[in-house]
């Protein structure tokens, strides 16, 4: 895997449990991203050689760079852990300190490691020494959120002891682990982060369209940003922050461009994975992406009646003469999606 430049012009695709599986990246790489990050992946699972786990761990060339993100609490785990993902050949790591998560929470991991800051930077280290082995070197980032309770906010701290042990960049995503995805998210909180440390700092939180993306980078003069939500309801995102950033038009999202995304994500599903598993996965995502088009009931019954590959495409192949709807709002909707 190759190393990758962490600037403005390069947008990246989040750690989104349960949606930044392998066609996905690869379908946001198509239109864009610059880095994508795996879904997070849980050390005690690979430790003990979960089925399930180490299917999160599927990528290919056209994948790179991927940033595999990793979760726990337990450091007796991160080094064998470590020592056989470098072994295998991966080369960019990232910590989640940042999912608010119940389910994360209750083993200790995610924004809840912010509670226990000598914890977090060990476990941090150990991946920063581990990466290290790699035979072309590797990386490793950090990615957290203000604080875990409202109002404690220990992020330039932690910020800073990441920085003295060879963290690479941090990302954060500026609000506290209590309030989960409520309020909205303080940007500055990101550009006082930027001045306190000299590794790459990448923001995350409420990006939701392109040109939030733009702003951000414009308001708090972070290295780059991260969409996640933004990018569920369009792929295409990242092709249009970076138009915008370079004074370029943008495609026109219609019906005919986001029956193309439609199209080229059921092929790189049935391609990569093509289970019943994922057959049901991607008929759940596809009208998310028809989302201010008029006829979606319509078009989410149909789907549901699909049985197969082909039947899906031909459903799905609608979208093209699907018109827009009016009073749709681009905000996506908030839900629990740990990232």
């Amino acid at each position: 895997m190759n190393m990758f430049t962490i600037t403005p012009d390069s947008p990246w695709l989040a750690p989104l449990a349960g949606y930044s599986d392998l066609p996905f990246r690869l379908l946001s790489k198509q239109y864009g991203c610059g880095v994508g990050c795996s879904e997070m992946v849980s050390v005690k699972g690979l430790a003990f050689k979960n089925a399930g786990t180490r299917r999160l761990l599927a990528t290919c060339p056209e994948d790179d760079p991927m940033v595999l993100q990793l979760f726990g609490a337990e450091a007796e785990y991160f080094e064998p852990v470590m020592e056989k993902l470098v072994s295998m050949g991966y080369r960019n790591f990232d910590l989640n300190a940042g999912c608010p998560v119940r389910k994360v929470l209750k083993s200790g991991s995610g924004v809840k490691l912010m509670e226990d800051l000598d914890k977090l930077v060990n476990l941090a280290d150990i991946m920063v020494k581990k990466a290290a082995e790699h035979p072309s070197g590797g990386r490793v980032g950090v990615k957290f959120r203000l604080g875990f309770n409202k109002g404690e906010e220990v992020f330039i701290d932690l910020a800073k002891r990441l920085e003295n042990i060879g963290v690479d960049w941090v990302t954060m995503h500026p609000r506290y682990g209590k309030q989960m995805f409520a309020g909205s998210a303080n940007w500055t909180k990101l550009a006082e982060l930027k001045k306190a440390v000299s590794i790459p700092v990448v923001g995350s939180g409420d990006l939701f369209t392109a040109e939030d993306g733009v702003r951000c980078i414009e308001e708090t003069g972070i290295n780059a940003i991260m969409f996640a939500r933004g990018a569920l309801y369009d792929p295409s995102i990242f092709a249009r922050y970076v138009a915008l950033r370079q004074g370029k038009e943008l495609p026109v999202r219609d019906g005919e461009f986001l029956a193309g995304i439609v199209r080229e994500h059921i092929r790189l599903t049935r391609l990569y994975e093509g289970d019943g598993r994922s057959f049901r996965k991607i008929r759940s995502i596809i009208p998310r992406y028809a989302k201010g088009l008029r006829g979606i009931r319509v078009l989410r019954a149909s789907l549901l009646e699909c049985e197969n590959w082909e039947d899906l495409e031909n459903a799905a192949s609608v979208i093209a003469d699907m018109e827009q709807a009016s009073n749709i709002s681009d905000k996506p909707e908030v839900d629990e999606i740990c990232q």
